[in-house]
């Protein structure tokens, strides 16, 4: 069963967003990590970039696959972690700690609403 803190929020895309004052940070669930087995290689988005909630801003690539990941929130990328980019196992041994994505400040409040409830996302993997 995936592993599924109650502390995030969740995208319907499989991305988590853990909300820190003013900065929202990103990666993507157990779940998705299962799904995508051994990650081989991350390509994250530029400091400075602006996304869009929805929008493509990240690769993950695995043995099987490679994957879009989406921002779950609108707003300014503000740091990445450079860690997963020399480690990508990181994702799969600790996708919501050291294997987290990216940092963003969010430019919408009201976009946090519309995330998934730790419950909400259960039910969505059948959980």
């Amino acid at each position: 069963m995936s592993n599924v803190p109650s502390d995030l929020k969740y995208a319907k895309s499989h991305e988590w967003l853990r909300l820190s004052g003013d900065t929202a940070t990103v990666g993507i669930t157990d779940h998705a990590q299962h799904e995508l087995t051994d990650v081989v290689f991350v390509e994250l988005p530029e400091v400075g970039r602006h996304v869009k909630a929805g929008e493509a801003c990240a690769v993950v690539e695995s043995v099987k696959t490679a994957s879009d990941i989406y921002s779950p929130i609108s707003g300014e990328i503000t740091e990445v972690n450079k860690a997963v980019v020399d480690n990508p196992a990181l994702v799969n041994t600790a996708p919501d700690g050291a294997g987290w994505f990216y940092k963003i400040k969010p430019a919408n409040a009201a976009e946090l609403a519309s995330l998934l409830s730790p419950e909400d996302y259960l039910k969505q993997i059948g959980g």
